[in-house]
């Protein structure tokens, strides 16, 4: 009879039960489905969120717009200054050749009389003359008009010297705001870029969406402005009802929008500010055909003949600060804590400005921004 032989239990790690098997192919697909899926998009900003940046963006794209006038405007006045030195430099390096030929005149004049021997070469090349002439005693056997020849040369000599660097200097700075210049284009260029992108990708239900939530501030704004001119009215009744107490008679002519107060500059900067209305807000822009906000302001009131700084950091300097409920029509209005943006005061809490890209020169409350400070040029 053969041997009887037990069979061997089988080892646990070999046993393989349906649902393991299952369970272990499906992790399998699960992580190579992984390692091939593609990068997880961010994700979609919400409406709140795009229409924040791009309030933002336009902001800041005004403010860099402020700065590239500021630099706009200091690179004309360098140049102009670089010009008139360049100029100078010219009339002055004339005035010395003529100086040096009679130098070198009178020179050979007293080798050939044998007065003297200078060496004319070294008399002209000489980085002072007068120190030459003085070594050598030549100035003790000149006549009269010969010394005044040396003097005029050293004169010319060291003035020439001076322009040449202070317009080598006059350069370099006009370098460095030209350079500044390019940066403030380059960086309103830049952030219009991305606001115009984020509001690409809105569906037509989010355009519609954010259409009503700029009216809802406008309203609100509007809101404001209506409670502002009637506080005005009352005031300007009141102010009325005072003088003719105080006189017997009534001379107030008061108003709603309290265009008593206007001076004549004051009506003729409205007058021209209504009438670039509908007119393109372009920044950098200062006329005839399209704006920007300083650049309407400041041509308004140059139309009053009133000469205004280019930026609204320097106009906010331009005059006297008054309350928002003293402003009167022609008034300036400033906006944000950055002061980058600015409209001109009509009244009844309302301005003309020039808004930002993509918009118009238009009527609007003063509300529809953060006041900064009013003030009044004239």
């Amino acid at each position: 009879m053969a041997p009887h032989r037990r069979s061997r239990p089988p080892s646990p790690m070999g046993i393989r039960t349906p649902a393991i098997a299952t369970a272990a192919l499906t992790s399998v697909a699960l992580l190579s489905q992984t390692a091939n899926a593609s990068p997880s998009e961010e994700p979609r900003p919400s409406l709140e969120e795009v229409e924040k940046k791009v309030g933002d963006l336009y902001r800041q794209a005004e403010t860099a717009s402020e700065k590239y006038n500021a630099a706009k405007e200091k690179t004309t006045k360098q140049k102009k200054r670089v010009d008139t030195l360049l100029d100078d430099v010219a009339r002055r390096t004339e005035k010395l050749n003529d100086a040096r030929e009679e130098l070198g005149t009178f020179a050979a004049a007293q080798y050939r009389t044998g007065a003297a021997a200078p060496d004319t070469a070294s008399l002209l090349l000489a980085d002072n003359p007068q120190d030459y002439f003085d070594q050598t005693h030549l100035m003790d056997r000149l006549t009269s008009r010969q010394k005044q020849s040396v003097d005029d040369y050293v004169t010319q000599q060291t003035a020439t010297a001076e322009k040449r660097q202070e317009a080598s200097e006059s350069l370099e700075t006009l370098t460095r705001t030209q350079s500044s210049l390019k940066t403030s284009k380059a960086d309103v260029q830049r952030k219009l870029a991305t606001a115009r992108d984020l509001l690409s990708k809105l569906t037509t239900e989010e355009k519609a969406r954010l259409a009503a939530i700029e009216r809802q501030k406008q309203e609100e704004a509007q809101r404001k402005a209506d409670e502002l001119a009637r506080q005005q009215a009352a005031d300007t009744e009141r102010r009325r009802q005072e003088a003719a107490q105080g006189t017997g008679t009534s001379t107030g002519s008061g108003s709603a929008s309290g265009t008593s107060g206007s001076t004549a500059k004051a009506d003729k900067a409205l007058a021209f500010a209504r009438a670039q209305v509908g007119k393109p807000y372009v920044w950098g822009a200062s006329g005839p055909g399209s704006y920007d906000c300083s650049g309407l302001t400041q041509a308004a009131w140059k139309a009053a003949g009133v000469t205004l700084p280019r930026t609204t950091w320097d106009q906010v300097k331009a005059g006297t600060t008054v309350s928002v409920n003293s402003a009167q029509p022609g008034d300036l209005v400033f906006f944000y804590d950055d002061i980058s943006h600015v409209g001109i005061y009509i009244g009844d809490g309302m301005m003309i400005h020039a808004p930002k890209p993509g918009a118009y020169v238009r009527e609007e409350s003063i509300y529809y921004m953060p006041i900064h400070s009013v003030v009044r040029p004239a």
